[in-house]
């Protein structure tokens, strides 16, 4: 059996939904500005080691993030609960799907025992999408958020959730334990949901975030979108005044990467100069905070950015005008970290 074959047969596996599609070509070579390096370091390996000492999964490998390397060196890691199967079948998502997994009860103390392991001082918990629960995972959600703030109570968290479709009652629970950020990915515009993520809609996502901020507007709402998708820049544009409209605080926009050849194919990888155009452009439509480059992800360099987020939002209730150079001039110094509860 050739290399090539068990290849196929593990994507097959681990994407059953798209073995009877046909392949997509894959742009082998990336240009220079979307290229990283292989992780190699020991704070990797020892992060690494962290995750699997409690079970954990991140959606840094399962969504094969090619930041990884970076953020693991630095002891950043994305926790994923509520199992690492997910209930639906987004065209460009590379998590597992199909028959999801049992609720690990132990799951939220021990997410919460890796952050004060790590000595976080910013985390971002996510999950996959669960339509067979009740709740959708909401519960799970604020489990996990409650036993962070007992174990690390200086930690802040972020949280990036599924949409809850149809989960009555769900928002409420998950807003109710008051994260310090909120974040769902619109993930591209509206045209593309159909092909890209047929298992949403573009106006319930946009909804949930309003409903965030009109629950409770202190906490930060946020939201991202790929980019090389085949959207065009006036749809960009649009998505970012819908986001404005629903009060949402943060934008990322980041470059699409085709995780295997059933997955949807890149239409074309922006440079870098695209990027800072819809950066000044977010800015001046009023977002507190934009993170725009290739490379950007919902949670990559999550901790720094929401210091900035902090300052921008006090700059702005102070009367003054948030700008683009203020906010990467924001000066981030690390805090120590919360030493963890006994």
């Amino acid at each position: 059996m050739t290399e090539a074959t068990i290849s196929a047969d593990k994507a097959r596996v681990r994407h059953p939904e798209k073995a009877h599609k046909p392949d997509n070509p894959v742009q082998k070579r990336k240009p220079a500005w979307i290229r990283v390096k292989a992780p190699t370091s020991a704070t990797y390996q020892e992060t690494r080691q962290i995750m699997r000492d409690h079970n954990l999964h991140t959606v840094c490998e399962e969504a094969a993030c090619p930041n990884i390397g970076e953020c693991w060196s630095k002891r950043h890691a994305t926790m994923m609960i509520l199992g690492s199967v997910c209930t639906r079948a987004c065209a460009f998502c590379n998590i597992a799907t199909g028959r999801p997994d049992q609720l690990d009860p132990h799951e939220p103390e021990n997410v919460a025992k890796s952050v004060a392991k790590l000595g976080l001082n910013h985390v971002v918990i996510t999950s996959v999408d669960r339509d067979d629960l009740p709740d959708g995972g909401a519960g799970h959600f604020a489990e996990t958020i409650l036993q962070i703030r007992k174990h690390s109570p200086g930690t802040t968290v972020e949280v990036l959730t599924p949409d809850f479709r149809r989960k009555k009652d769900a928002l409420a629970i998950v807003v109710g334990a008051k994260p310090d950020v909120f974040n769902h990915n619109l993930e591209t515009v509206p045209r593309l949901y159909g092909t890209v993520r047929p298992g949403a809609r573009y106006f319930g996502s946009l909804h949930l975030l309003h409903q965030v901020k009109e629950m409770d507007p202190s906490i930060f709402t946020k939201s991202g979108i790929m980019v090389g998708l085949g959207e065009g820049p006036e749809e960009v544009h649009q998505v970012m005044d819908d986001l404005r409209s629903a009060e949402v605080d943060f934008m990322t926009i980041g470059q699409y990467l085709q995780p295997t050849p059933k997955h949807h194919p890149v239409d074309r990888f922006v440079e870098p100069a695209e990027f800072d155009t819809y950066k000044s452009r977010a800015f001046n439509k009023g977002f507190l905070m934009v993170s725009s480059s290739p490379l950007t992800r919902s949670s990559y360099f999550a901790g720094d950015d929401f210091a900035r987020l902090r300052a921008a939002r006090d700059a702005r209730l102070a009367g003054k005008p948030v700008r683009e150079a203020d906010a990467i001039g924001v000066s981030v110094e690390p805090a120590a970290a919360a030493p963890a509860a006994e």
